[in-house]
């Protein structure tokens, strides 16, 4: 079994203080295999801001996938927008995660693409180049290993629920997932914690979709601050989604178990 915290929405620069040292202290207490970061570490992509998120990463001592939200490419300053956008988070971020992108062992595989466009101000895409990338990632993952896309914009959304803003592309970037076999797709941007399958492919399977809440910052979308803490077993996966309160820092509110049978997933 692996167990995987995903973190999304720090917005340092609009962040509690409080919140992030209760943050530190739950992931580091649960030894996650792997920490997932998906996008939007700043508010708005200041040095100030980058040098804050990367003394917080640097106290998290274990493996960690990162990729860039929309949040980490600069608002004002056109010129590095449309030139050098990430610019800043490749000198504070990228160096604390895995080379490549890509995390993998005897049990998983997690692949980190960034959907942050310096073109769009909010909106995420996915790139052609991007989609066959997956297919070209997984193909020598062997089999059994359970395959993960981290982006931050998310490519889907569970069957059933009120409808996202998903990345451009995303449908044409689910068939190409799917071929792929790749199981779990994990996803901040929404500020939403919110799990279930997706269940409209075209060949009757589905795909296990996670969101993150915003794990520290103080703009919240009628929910708490959260993060994810997500077990993988084989053909299982149970979220326990950790919400924050000032009397006892992040505690489990609630937890959800899916398994995969006969191509798909279900709740158990």
């Amino acid at each position: 079994m692996r167990t995987i915290a995903q973190i999304s929405d720090l917005h340092f620069g609009r962040h509690s203080l409080s919140v992030a040292e209760d943050l530190l202290a739950s992931v580091n207490e649960n030894h996650p295999h792997l920490v997932a970061l998906s996008g939007d570490f700043t508010q708005r992509a200041r040095h100030a801001e980058f040098a804050e998120a990367r003394r917080f990463l640097d106290r998290i001592p274990h493996p960690k996938l990162v990729v860039p939200g929309n949040h980490d490419i600069p608002l004002y300053n056109v010129f590095v927008r449309f030139l050098t956008p990430l610019s800043k988070f490749h000198r504070y971020v990228t160096p604390v995660g895995h080379s490549g992108g890509f995390f993998h062992d005897d049990e998983i595989a997690v692949l980190g693409l960034n959907t942050a466009r310096g073109f769009s101000r909010k909106n995420g895409r996915i790139s052609l180049q991007q989609i066959a990338q997956i297919g070209c990632v997984f193909r020598d993952v062997p089999g059994g290993v359970f395959k993960i896309l981290v982006t931050h914009h998310p490519l889907a959304a569970p069957s059933g629920n009120a409808l996202l803003n998903l990345a451009g592309r995303s449908r044409l970037a689910l068939q190409a997932i799917a071929n792929a076999g790749v199981h779990l797709l994990l996803s901040g941007h929404h500020h939403r914690a919110l799990s279930g399958s997706f269940a409209e492919m075209e060949d009757g399977g589905s795909i296990l979709v996670l969101h993150a809440g915003t794990a520290i910052s103080t703009r919240m979308r009628g929910e708490g601050n959260s993060y994810n803490l997500i077990h993988v077993d084989k053909e299982q996966v149970s979220v326990r989604v950790m919400e924050w309160a000032a009397s006892d820092g992040f505690r489990e509110k609630t937890n959800a178990t899916y398994v995969f049978g006969e191509g798909r997933w279900r709740p158990k």
